[in-house]
């Protein structure tokens, strides 16, 4: 039997793209499937001629610049509680009548919700459409709130009213959480990275299926310069994802000095920068500065990536086996890098403090000690084996009426 199915994603790169994978598989089973999204941003990851509903059409110009700008210097709690006042919430609000109009066009038999797009969560249950969740980080399986336990009461209150204000019956508000469906959980990592569920929550582990990272059939058009990579030389990838890049220009010209000098097996180290190369300027001749770049693509020809801690990039990497040193910034960062240290798998600095030479000596740790690199194919092992976009859409369709 087929069906119609409806992801739901906030304008986040790194939350869009493990979709792709996954609805094109449904596709390729003869589903129907559409994404909602704001078009700037998640319609450009999807590929030509795929079913797109834009949600909001634009996103709200206070909403934008809390995303790109206000929440730079922010940290734990604080991060954490402005992303979802300013930025996730308003989101939920600004998304409803679009989808409201998304679901009229579409008739999906599922949405597929991300977890940080709780509006369409909240229409699912007040539209009483199965419905399943799109975790795109482990963050959320580590009981962020346990050290902020304030934080989180507000949070959960904030969802309550949240679906209450959209027309959820009040009784039904009051259960669950929105960031975790009741029908489906579907978790694109591993259980060697993330550990226990919740501290053991036996429930949401029953309903919670781990694929691992979702990459097959991922457009991949950003042109890049292969014949500079030198295959007799160590290769490391130095990225902070989309979103942070401008908060990111120290840590890069740190990353790049700190690159610039290290030798590793008598050859210099080549690095690749995503970055902006107008601000950074001239950099060493073993260093490629570009604002994007083909990752997927790139990786395998990868020895070792510093990061931030970005869910994506960093189970991309651990996917190929690829050690990590991670400077988490804010949000779920803390927690993804702190999974990979206790993995094995990789090194965590500072990023507002990290020098040269600490960063440096990081780097050449985890590309010299096999350690590292037996930590990440251990995590590259789990990913395989946890099934990928197959085994997500193997669940998905069980959720069909």
């Amino acid at each position: 039997m087929t069906g119609r199915f409806l992801f739901v994603v906030p304008p986040l790169q790194g939350h869009t793209n493990p979709t792709v994978s996954v609805g094109h598989e449904l596709a390729g089973r003869g589903h129907a499937v559409a994404w909602a999204g704001e078009p700037s941003v998640v319609r450009p990851l999807l590929a030509e001629g795929a079913t797109f509903f834009p949600c909001p059409p634009r996103l709200p110009e206070a909403m934008e610049d809390a995303l790109r700008n206000k929440a730079v210097g922010l940290r734990g709690a604080a991060a954490l509680q402005f992303l979802w006042k300013e930025a996730l919430l308003p989101l939920a609000d600004a998304m409803q009548g679009p989808l409201d109009e998304a679901i009229e066009a579409f008739a999906p038999d599922v949405l597929v919700v991300d977890q940080q797009a709780v509006g369409g969560a909240a229409t699912a249950r007040r539209r009483s459409l199965p419905w399943a969740t799109s975790a795109t980080t482990s963050a959320e399986f580590a009981q962020p709130f346990a050290l902020i336990p304030k934080v989180g009461e507000w949070i959960h209150q904030s969802l309550v009213d949240l679906q209450v204000r959209l027309g959820v019956p009040e009784d039904l508000a009051h259960e669950g959480d929105l960031r975790f469906s009741e029908h489906l959980v579907v978790a694109f990592t591993a259980e060697a990275l993330v550990g226990e569920v919740a501290g053991g929550d036996r429930q949401l582990a029953a309903r919670t299926v781990f694929v691992g990272p979702s990459t097959h059939a991922r457009p991949q058009t950003t042109a890049f310069p292969f014949e500079w990579l030198d295959p007799d030389r160590r290769h490391v990838l130095v990225s902070l994802g989309t979103v942070n890049q401008v908060a990111g220009e120290r840590f890069f010209r740190v990353a790049v000095e700190a690159l610039a000098e290290l030798v590793v097996e008598g050859a210099p180290v080549q690095a690749v920068v995503v970055a902006d190369p107008d601000v950074l300027g001239p950099v060493p001749d073993n260093v490629h500065v570009q604002a994007f770049v083909p990752q997927l693509a790139l990786l395998p020809h990868v020895d070792a990536v510093v990061g931030h801690g970005g869910h994506n990039t960093t189970c991309e990497a651990l996917a190929e086996g690829i050690p990590l040193v991670l400077a988490p910034i804010r949000d779920d960062q803390p927690i993804v890098a702190q999974q990979v240290v206790d993995a094995g798998a990789g090194l965590r600095v500072k990023f507002g403090r990290v020098q040269a030479p600490a960063l440096r000596a990081a780097v050449e740790q985890v590309l010299t000690d096999p350690s590292f690199r037996e930590g990440a194919a251990r995590v590259a092992a789990s990913f395989a084996a946890a099934g990928g976009a197959p085994r997500a859409a193997d669940h998905l369709e069980k959720l069909l009426p």
